[in-house]
């Protein structure tokens, strides 16, 4: 077997391992967003972003375990603050879609990256903000009146676009998006997927019976969502590279640690509440 066919093989084994984990992983998190009410979901996420927070804080070069383990419980800590306060929920979500906004043009136009070295104080910091303000998003937006729906549409939207992404950019991808954080990316993916996203919102708008000018806004929020994924997924990748590693962790196979796995959430969640929220479709 020549060095081609070996690569095909392994391409399709990663491929086939990946589905068999999204295929397993999938209804529970349908379930979780449909069935459970927004205090039980909002402990369930957080115990997701608390596995995030772990990931993060060795990326971020906290080399000790019982170090590294407070950053979780911090992370939990400052969002059980602010289950109560509502208006703190807002301006943070607010915050975290301003800074990444920042972040898509800082990353694109990036051509180097510094190796990390040490403990990144700064990384730390911002975590708290990476972290905390999907949470935020997500438990805001399933407590609203058909809220658990708009949460799944959110989800769908991100899967399609990263579906879009992957086989467009397979097929026709040439020019690389960023090629210093993820050589894999290319312009033609993020078309791709951004079209999934369009194609998905326009399945919700029929299926919710949208009248036709709030079914062109949420075309538009989910379009910009689907692009704001990309620059979470970006983001991480340049925390990955400063490392020198592949993935973030290996608990889920196929797909590397939980930061793999909500890199696009993390960016897509606060922007796509405030954007429902803003043409009325919340």
């Amino acid at each position: 077997m020549d060095g081609v066919d070996c690569m095909a093989v392994a391409t399709t084994s990663a491929l086939r391992q990946r589905t068999l984990t999204a295929l397993a992983l999938v209804p529970l998190v349908i379930g979780a967003v449909l069935w459970l009410p927004t205090p039980l979901f909002a402990l369930v996420l957080a115990g997701v972003i608390g596995i995030g927070a772990w990931e993060w804080a060795t990326l971020a070069g906290v080399a000790d375990q019982r170090l590294r383990a407070l950053y979780p419980l911090l992370v939990g800590g400052a969002m059980m603050l602010l289950w109560s306060s509502p208006q703190g929920l807002l301006w943070l979500t607010i915050a975290s879609a301003l800074w990444w906004l920042w972040q898509t043009w800082r990353l694109l136009r990036m051509r180097q990256i510094e190796s990390g070295v040490g403990v990144d104080l700064r990384l730390l910091v911002v975590g708290l903000l990476v972290l905390i303000a999907p949470w935020a998003a997500l438990t805001t937006l399933h407590d609203a009146s058909g809220g658990p729906a708009l949460v799944l549409f959110l989800l769908f939207v991100i899967w399609s676009a990263d579906t879009g992404a992957y086989f467009v950019g397979r097929r026709w991808g040439r020019t690389k998006l960023a090629p210093v954080l993820s050589p894999g990316k290319t312009r033609a993916g993020v078309y791709g997927g951004v079209l999934g996203a369009v194609l998905c919102a326009l399945v919700f708008a029929w299926l919710q019976g949208l009248a036709p000018l709030h079914g062109l806004l949420l075309l538009l929020v989910s379009a910009v969502t689907a692009l704001i994924s990309v620059t979470g997924d970006l983001y991480e990748s340049l925390l990955k590279r400063r490392c020198g590693v592949k993935d973030s962790g290996q608990l889920l196979p196929g797909h590397g640690g939980m930061l793999d796995r909500i890199d696009s959430l993390t960016a897509a969640a606060p922007l796509f509440l405030l954007g429902t929220t803003l043409i009325g479709v919340r």
